[in-house]
């Protein structure tokens, strides 16, 4: 093992300043484009685990967006109440949504109100 080795880099330390507690299992902005999942509550000003690899189900989806599997998604900041929630690739980001944080693991249809995504670090941009 290399001598400078951390981690493996799937899990983040992530402080909740968002001013309301987080769920497990809900999705969070770290910083201005990382894309993370709660894996514990996270009271609001406390810290806690956040995964930012992997694919999720049941998150927070745009009920009128439509993708195809492996389609590039935004994430909607202002969306479910200011929760933020996933739409598609056609959808113009206003300030702070984060495109390209994630993929469709599966299609997402009209009406429906989750989705399953695989998380992209690295590969996402901020409308600002």
């Amino acid at each position: 093992m290399a001598k400078n080795f951390v981690q493996d880099g799937d899990v983040i330390q992530w402080t909740n300043g968002t001013g309301a507690n987080v769920a497990s299992g809900q999705l969070v902005k770290v910083g201005p484009s990382l894309l993370g999942v709660a894996l514990v509550d996270i009271a609001s000003t406390a810290s806690g685990s956040v995964a930012i690899t992997g694919v999720f189900s049941g998150i927070t989806k745009v009920s009128a967006a439509v993708f195809v599997q492996g389609e590039k998604l935004l994430w909607d900041v202002s969306a479910d109440s200011g929760k933020g929630a996933f739409d598609d690739s056609a959808a113009v980001g206003a300030t702070g949504d984060v495109m390209g944080g994630a993929i469709a693991w599966e299609g997402g249809g009209n009406g429906e109100t989750t989705c399953t995504v695989m998380l992209t670090p690295g590969n996402a941009t901020t409308t600002a």
